[in-house]
């Protein structure tokens, strides 16, 4: 069963209980309680593709959304993100419970998930072969990727490229696509019909939305990709999209720079990133729309 086919008052229900509500995400299974209101609804709109998890099942993440007790409760009301117990987060607006579960999700995939190789990098894929997009905050790197998306590539993630030093595959891990500031109307204005969550003003990064993640790249979310391409985006408004090849020596730098926890791998993640750096192609990518830069990346795919 999906979580889209529980109403919505089930959700809150299951949501406040004391198990919680459990679903499958990529190769996690996360149970999250959560006593907010209106949140079983965002939730439904974001993850209502993704498979329930029953009682029973091992979890790898045990996530809560807190009220606090007392007058913070009704006054200037707060919410907390729990992981595993009383590990928080600095607490968030009640009405910010989304933000701050997609954000606290991904502080539990950087905290813990190191059995992976963890790439800063949004990914997508044609096929099995796969395109990362690293970049830092305000790269474009989120608005490319919702593009491509929108456009047919397969979503495997906008936040992390899970590598598995073992075989050389990234995994999927299919979430929402959060989207900041002008980001927001470049996407409404490039995919009418893009599928948004709420806008969330004034958080720590500006303005954000949620573009929904393709339902056909949740129903991939056990197929693996095999890096082929590496492409380092960066938005210049007006400018025209431009690819320049990068030699391998560079690339290796790049990939090493946007590993969470490459230094921490130690010798594997040495090795998993030098396999990788030969076995893809590297490039910069300078565009200010983004229909030219995925008209530019389905060449190169084609190529």
């Amino acid at each position: 069963m999906k979580i889209g086919a529980l109403t919505t008052g089930e959700t809150t229900r299951r949501l406040a209980s004391a198990d919680g509500l459990a679903w499958r995400a990529g190769p996690f299974v996360v149970r999250l309680r959560a006593d907010v209101p209106g949140f079983a609804g965002q939730l439904r709109l974001l993850y209502g593709e993704h498979r329930l998890v029953e009682t029973g099942e091992t979890n790898d993440f045990h996530l809560e959304l807190a009220r606090p007790w007392g007058l913070r409760r009704w006054w200037r009301p707060k919410v907390f993100f729990e992981m595993d117990g009383p590990t928080r987060m600095a607490p968030f607006p009640l009405d910010h419970a989304l933000p701050l579960f997609e954000w606290g999700f991904n502080y539990a995939i950087a905290t813990r998930a190191n059995h992976y190789l963890l790439l800063h990098a949004a990914v997508v894929a044609q096929g099995e072969r796969a395109l990362l997009l690293p970049g830092l905050p305000g790269s474009g790197k989120s608005t490319l990727c919702a593009a491509l998306v929108l456009r047919g590539w397969r979503l495997l993630s906008d936040e992390f490229g899970l590598l598995r030093p073992s075989s050389g595959l990234l995994a999927p891990l299919p979430r929402s696509i959060a989207l900041k500031n002008a980001s927001i109307a470049v996407i409404r204005a490039f995919e009418p019909s893009a599928v948004l969550g709420p806008e969330f003003p004034k958080t720590r990064k500006g303005t954000v939305a949620h573009l929904r993640p393709p339902p056909e790249s949740v129903r991939a979310q056990e197929q693996g990709a095999r890096p082929v391409w590496v492409v380092s985006p960066r938005f210049e408004a007006g400018a025209a999209a431009r690819l320049v090849p990068l030699p391998r020596d560079h690339g290796f730098l790049r990939l090493a720079h946007n590993a969470f926890n490459y230094e921490l791998q130690g010798e594997r993640g040495f090795r998993a990133v030098t396999r990788m750096t030969r076995a893809c192609r590297f490039f910069d990518l300078t565009f200010g729309d983004p229909g030219e830069a995925v008209a530019l990346l389905d060449g190169l795919a084609a190529s």
